[in-house]
């Protein structure tokens, strides 16, 4: 049976349009009930459209937006789409009221000048700018006359890349409305044929996206159709929310009964390469990992996870060897050794030991690497059939040794000799990224950002396993003499398992009868030579299905790869060889209708009965570095890229204990209590990924308060464990204990220290707070409260504030924990209740109806005597409706 592929295909991230005013309050919202339920602040979207068409690996992708404006004043109108960093733009237009305003592909040079000059008369601008890991997003505003209908299209297309054996078509979905007519529709088109086609919806059940979707293939043929009703769409029966919130997702296989598949149409061919079953190559590879001071904490820990990990998927055939570098070089051992189950078992003792220290000597530590794998070539101490390979990480510039980029790279070029791959690794965006991959490049490899993140040591084992079962070397890809032209790349070092290589060119003879294609490489027994015959007029014939394609398909392929790999010479190329190859792509991208680094989308669009000027361009994986050091001057800008999160911490339970929730992209918060007996351990936050849970435990008065019947509690011990480090922290009021391992470390409140280890920081601040940091991520404060010793009623208890959780991962959990993720919250109805100080109103939260009151509580992080007031919608019977289950199920038996 043919492995499952999954074809990466780029359909669009829909954020969904929105209406831009001021935040309202929900007392202000109560004012648009008499408009339609699908209206959100005067705007209706009534149709959001997905259309895709892949033909061969090709996909063609329309997003449509229509609305209309049902206020009676003009609204600006946002349209938002994420589109993968692969694809290139084609076209946008803008349709207000009959009348379109195209967008036009230009020269980045001349398009910047006509936006200069936008500016300058005082016109807003701006397009795509934002990129993430594999998303870049597209935005465009139009001011929209009371009455008036805008209609927002836009097209982009890319090649589809073999990962790890599967093709795959993502998209994720936040209309952030009600949508009349909602539909994602793909039609694909694989000449080899589908034997499998699947979809799937992470933000509807299995039940309601059965009767929504419909999927069907046959032969070379398959289409896939989402329509959700507006009923299905609601978040609960009597809800005017969307659940249309996540990753839509449509994989497919083909069928591979040849290595190779050629197809020809209108002159143009394509050869698509990826065979099986073929045994795999022992590879040589040695890891060069930077270990210096910025390593500290949870990078350095995360390279050891993943590294670990690599050893465990080591073949008994395969060499390898560490080097690390800071100030000094290091190595495992002198020379490379197999991987024997002897070898790797001392390789993971080394690899748990890594610790980072000192600067960064990255020159020194690539050339030890290097010279490593050419000695055991020339002693011949590697298998012949073998294939060498170096992988560096490291997350910062090069400062000891030689620093200078330009001379490392002219170095290690010299040093590889195009003997073998170098692939770099870049740990955040502290770098220079830009150099890496022009060194990766320059050197037969490539080069990939690993994002900081609670998976960064998942995102380093992917890298690995994508080049992890080298099948061939030295791979050239053939066709006949004299018949070809504007041949795409055709000669690789490596095919690897799960890949696919692509070359496309053009026919000389439109009119030859027949093709020959032939592919020669170096397995791990034996050369390989595989031979592909083809028909042309035959493959003429059969490609002409008029309703899956869409017209000249493999032209467009063979543009795409042709500039994307001009694109890549010309990071390394220089003086008149740059200027021919940057000519090249622009002269294709022009003609091609794409926005690429070279090019710019000038829209232009009405805006007050005066053009206004935007332009879309293609933001380059380097530019990011800039943007992260102006993000990092600002810290809630960082904890926005991952959360939209407003800047303060907005999760925290204090007093008797009420426990506050501030909701991302509002200013507003929901605030609940927990009513339990003394002695009982609640569960506070659970990450099975990180290895992180906190759970407090409650005590109550010392009898009820004169005023009143009700016995109040608070949590008087927290416990916080790490699994991962082996750590534990029990806080009291009176004391706070470490334990690392079996080691203890006992502290009082009267302290002022600081501890730090393994990644860890704890600062104890006199009889004040407390400050729990684990890396750069998560960051706990926990305030103390004292009473007079002699209270007849009280005890001292404590406050559970969390000032930082982007490292958490999406499966935290807990009565806090599980507010981690975004969720979205409606109020209406809000009415007098018996305190006129407290209106009641209904709550949709979670597919729940709740009524709630609204109140205020105590945030004492800054002043733990009197506290800052922090207004809130309360939620009655301990948090039921809010909390997913009821508050029992967060239930533990003890603090650990």
């Amino acid at each position: 049976m043919a492995p499952t592929l999954r074809f990466c295909v780029a359909l669009a991230l829909l954020s969904g349009l929105v209406a831009s005013s001021f935040p309202r309050s929900p007392f202000q919202q109560l004012r648009k009930r008499s408009l339609p339920e699908a209206v959100v602040d005067g705007i209706e979207v009534y149709s959001t459209k997905i259309s895709c068409k892949v033909t061969s690996r090709f996909a063609h992708n329309v997003v449509t937006t229509r609305a209309v404006n049902r206020a009676e004043t003009a609204k600006e109108v946002s349209f938002d789409v994420e589109l993968p960093k692969t694809a290139f733009i084609t076209n946008f237009t803008l349709t207000i009221d009959g009348v379109t305003y195209p967008g036009n592909i230009k020269e980045k040079e001349v398009a910047q000048k006509q936006y200069e000059k936008a500016v300058s008369q005082g016109k807003t601008a701006g397009l795509v700018k934002a990129s993430g890991r594999k998303l870049e997003k597209f935005t465009v505003s139009v001011n929209v006359a009371a009455g008036s209908k805008v209609t927002f299209e836009l097209t982009y297309e890319e090649l589809l890349k073999r990962h790890k054996g599967k093709y795959e078509m993502y998209l994720k979905v936040q209309p952030k409305q009600l949508v009349k007519h909602f539909e994602i529709e793909a039609e694909i088109f694989e000449p080899q044929g589908i034997s499998m086609l699947d979809a799937e919806a992470s933000f509807i059940t299995n039940d309601l996206l059965g009767s929504a979707l419909t999927k069907s293939f046959s032969g070379k043929k398959g289409r896939v159709s989402f329509k959700p009703s507006l009923e299905q769409q609601r978040s609960c029966p009597t809800c005017t929310d969307s659940v249309l919130n996540g990753d839509f997702t449509i994989t497919y296989d083909v069928n591979r009964e040849s290595p190779a598949n050629v197809q020809i149409v209108n002159g143009y061919f394509v050869h698509f390469f990826a065979p099986q079953g073929l045994p795999v190559v022992p590879k040589n590879v040695v890891f060069v990992i930077d270990i210096s001071g910025s390593m500290a904490g949870q990078k350095i820990k995360q390279t050891r996870d993943a590294l670990l990990k690599i050893l465990d998927d080591m073949k008994e055939d395969d060499y390898l060897n560490f080097i690390l570098f800071s100030s000094d070089v290091t190595t495992w051992k002198d020379n490379l050794v197999q991987a024997t189950p002897e070898n790797l078992q001392e390789a993971r003792a080394f690899v748990r030991k890594i610790r980072d220290d000192g600067m960064t000597n990255m020159n020194d530590g690539l050339l030890r690497g290097i010279s490593m794998l050419n000695k055991a070539r020339e002693e011949h101490a590697v298998p012949e059939r073998s294939t060498s390979i170096v992988i560096m990480l490291t997350d910062g510039d090069a400062n000891f040794g030689e620093s200078r980029p330009e001379k490392i790279q002219e170095n290690v070029r010299n040093a590889i000799r195009g003997k073998f791959p170098l692939y770099n690794l870049g740990f955040g965006n502290n770098l220079n990224y830009n150099f890496l991959e022009s060194m990766a490049l320059e050197n037969h490899g490539l080069a990939r950002r690993i994002y900081e993140d609670s998976d960064a040591n998942l995102q380093l084992q992917g890298f690995y396993e994508e080049v992890a079962n080298p099948l061939l070397t030295g791979v050239e890809l053939e066709y006949p003499e004299n018949a070809i032209l504007d041949l795409t790349q055709n000669n690789y070092q490596h095919f690897y398992d799960g890949s696919e290589i692509v070359v496309a060119g053009r026919l000389m003879d439109e009119d030859m009868n027949s093709f020959t294609a032939g592919v020669k490489g170096h397995g791990a027994l034996n050369d390989l030579t595989f031979k592909e015959e083809v028909d042309v007029k035959e493959m003429e014939k059969a490609l002409q299905e008029q309703d899956y394609i869409f017209g000249n398909y493999i032209e467009r392929l063979w543009a795409y790869l042709t500039i994307e790999q001009l694109l890549e010479k010309r990071k390394n190329a220089q003086g008149e060889e740059k200027e021919n190859l940057t000519a090249q792509a622009l002269e294709l991208s022009l003609k091609y209708h794409f926005v690429t680094p070279l090019t710019s989308m000038v829209v232009t669009k009405p805006e007050d009965n005066d053009d206004q000027t935007a332009i879309a361009d293609k933001p380059g994986e380097g530019e990011q570095r800039a943007e992260a050091r102006a993000k990092s001057v600002t810290p809630s800008m960082a904890y926005m890229h991952r959360y939209q999160a407003p800047q303060r911490p907005y999760y925290y339970v204090d007093g008797d204990p009420h426990f506050i929730i501030q909701v991302a992209e509002t200013d507003d918060a929901i605030c609940f209590n927990i009513d339990e007996d003394p002695g009982t351990v609640l569960r506070l936050i659970q990450d099975p990924v990180t290895g992180l849970t906190v759970n407090g435990q409650i005590i109550g008065d010392k009898r009820p308060s004169p005023d009143s019947k009700i016995r109040k509690t608070y949590f008087g011990k927290l416990g916080i464990t790490n699994t991962q480090i082996a750590l534990r922290i029990e806080v009291t009021t009176e004391k706070i204990t470490l334990w690392n391992g079996a080691a203890q470390s006992t502290f009082n409140w009267l302290d002022t220290v600081t501890v730090t280890q393994d990644g860890l920081s704890v600062t104890i601040n006199r009889k004040k707070n407390m400050l729990v940091s684990f890396g750069d991520g998560v960051t706990f404060v926990i305030v103390l409260h004292q009473v007079w010793k002699k209270n007849p009623v009280h005890h001292d208890f404590l406050g559970f504030y969390v000032v930082d959780s982007h490292r958490m991962s999406v499966q935290t959990h807990g009565l806090l924990g599980q507010f981690f993720h975004p969720f979205d919250f409606k109020v209406s109805d809000i009415h007098p209740s018996s305190d006129p100080a407290k209106p009641d109103a209904t709550m949709v939260v979670k597919n729940h109806r709740l009524k709630v009151t609204r109140g205020s509580q105590k945030d004492y992080r800054k002043d733990a005597s009197s506290g800052l007031n922090v207004t809130c919608w309360f939620v009655h019977n301990n948090g039921e409706g809010l909390i997913d289950g009821v508050h029992t199920d967060y239930i533990v038996p003890n603090l650990f």
